[in-house]
C-alpha cells in the first residue's frame, strides 16, 4: 500500500511556510496582536484567583471563572459608575475654576510687562493662549467627529479585551494541550516541562509586581501625607493598584491625586490650590520615574534571578520603542526567552534538555537527607543516573 506521508523536505517548505504567514499576520494586524496581549495579561493576572476558587470551593472550571470574571467587571465598571455621580458637582467646579483661571492668564499675558527699566511683551503668547482656549471650548465638527470615531474605535477595542479575557480564562487547559501537542509526540514531555518552567517565570513575575504594588502603595501614601494632601492612604492605595494598568494607570493615578489637591489643597502648605496640584504632579512624575528605571529592576531582578543592570536597559529600550505596555511586558518577556533559548542549546549541543542542577535546586541535598519522606521525594525528582 502507498503511504500518504509527506516527504521530509516537503514538510519542511509547508512548516516554512505556515511560519513565515503567522508572523506575516502578526505584523499586518498588530494593532490586534497588541490588544490580544493586553487580554492575555489581564487573564494570567486574575487567573491566581480562578485558580485558589476552584481548590478553596471545587468548583468547575468554567463557574470558578464566570464568578471571578464578572466580579472583576463589576468592580471595574462598577466603581467609576458609583464615583462619578458623587464627584460631578466638584468636577465642573473644577473645571470652572480652570476656565476662570486661563482666562486670567490670558488677559494678563496681553498686558506688558515691565521689570526694572525693561518691557517685556507677551501679547503673542496671550492671543495663542486664548486661541487654544476658544479651539478646546469650539471644536469645528470635522473635530467633532475625528473625535466621536476615534472614542468609538476605542470602544470596540475595549469590547475586544473583555470578550478575549473571557475566552483566555476558560480555555486557556485546551489552548494549552493545543500547544504542546503542536510538537512532535516525542517531544510533549519537554514542552509540559519548558511550560512548567515558564509557569514558573510568570509566577515570579507577579509576585515581584505585587511586592512593586505595595512598595509604590506606601511610598506614595507618605508622600501625600507629608505634603498634606487629603485622602493620602486612599489615593497612595490606587497608586499601587494602577501600577499594573499600563498607560492609562499612571495618568489615572496622578490625575485623581492632582484633583484632590485642586479642590481641597493642603492641610499646612500656604499656598493656592492650583499650585499644590502643581507641586503634586511634579511629585508624582518624580517618583513614577524613580519607581519605572531604578525600584522596578531591583525588584525583578531578584524576583526573575536576573541581573539588575540588564534589566534597567530592556526597560529603558523597551519604554522608548512600545511606551509603558513594553516596558510592563519586557521583563518576563526577556527571562522566557532565556528559559527556551537555553533549552534550545542543550538541544543542539547533544545535552539533556534541562540541567540537572536545575532538576536538583528544589529538593534536599543527598548530605541534608534525615527522613524517609526527604528520601522518597529525593528519588522521584531527581534522575536515577544522578543518584
Amino acid at each position: 500500500m502507498k503511504s500518504n506521508q509527506w516527504s521530509l523536505s516537503f514538510r519542511y517548505v509547508v512548516g516554512a511556510v505556515i511560519f513565515v504567514a503567522v508572523i506575516a499576520l502578526l505584523i499586518y494586524a498588530r494593532e490586534a496582536t497588541k490588544m490580544l496581549v493586553i487580554a492575555a495579561f489581564a487573564a494570567y493576572l486574575i487567573s491566581p484567583a480562578v485558580t485558589m476558587l476552584m481548590h478553596s470551593t471545587k468548583l468547575s472550571r468554567t463557574a470558578a471563572v464566570n464568578i471571578v470574571y464578572f466580579s472583576a467587571l463589576i468592580v471595574l465598571v462598577g466603581v467609576p459608575a458609583i464615583l462619578t455621580p458623587i464627584f460631578f458637582d466638584e468636577i465642573k467646579i473644577v473645571a470652572s475654576d480652570l476656565l476662570d483661571l486661563s482666562k486670567q492668564i490670558s488677559v494678563a499675558l496681553i498686558q506688558p510687562v515691565q521689570v526694572g527699566g525693561m518691557v517685556f511683551h507677551f501679547e503673542q503668547l496671550g492671543e495663542s493662549f486664548g486661541h487654544f482656549q476658544e479651539s478646546m471650548l469650539t471644536p469645528l465638527p470635522e473635530e467633532a467627529l475625528a473625535l466621536l470615531e476615534t472614542t468609538s474605535v476605542n470602544v470596540l477595542w475595549f469590547l475586544v479585551i473583555l470578550v478575549s479575557v473571557h475566552l483566555f480564562m476558560s480555555e486557556w487547559p485546551r489552548m494549552r494541550e493545543w500547544m504542546i501537542e503542536l510538537a512532535p509526540e516525542p517531544y510533549h514531555q519537554d514542552m509540559h516541562e519548558l511550560y512548567k518552567r515558564l509557569r514558573n517565570v510568570w509566577m515570579a513575575y507577579l509576585r515581584g509586581q505585587i511586592v512593586l504594588m505595595v512598595v509604590v502603595g506606601v511610598v506614595f501614601t507618605v508622600a501625600w501625607l507629608i505634603l498634606g494632601i487629603p485622602g493620602a492612604l486612599v489615593l497612595g492605595v490606587l497608586a499601587g493598584l494602577f501600577t499594573l494598568i499600563p498607560d492609562v494607570g499612571p495618568f489615572l493615578a496622578a490625575g485623581l491625586a492632582m484633583g484632590v489637591a485642586l479642590l481641597e489643597g493642603s492641610s499646612w502648605i500656604p499656598l493656592s490650590n492650583f499650585w499644590v496640584a502643581g507641586i503634586v504632579g511634579l511629585t508624582y512624575l518624580v517618583l513614577i520615574n524613580l519607581k519605572s528605571f531604578f525600584l522596578r529592576p531591583i525588584i525583578m531582578g531578584r524576583s526573575l534571578h536576573m541581573n539588575e543592570g540588564l534589566i534597567f536597559i530592556s526597560i529603558m529600550i523597551a519604554t522608548i520603542l512600545e511606551g509603558i505596555m513594553g516596558a510592563l511586558l519586557i521583563v518576563p518577556l526577556l527571562a522566557s526567552v532565556v528559559v527556551i533559548m537555553e533549552y534550545l542549546r542543550r538541544r543542539v549541543l547533544g545535552l539533556s534538555p534541562f540541567a540537572a542542577e536545575d532538576d536538583k535546586q528544589f529538593v534536599t541535598p543527598p548530605e541534608k537527607i534525615k527522613t524517609r519522606r526527604q528520601l522518597k521525594i529525593y528519588k522521584k525528582e531527581v534522575p536515577k543516573q544522578d543518584l
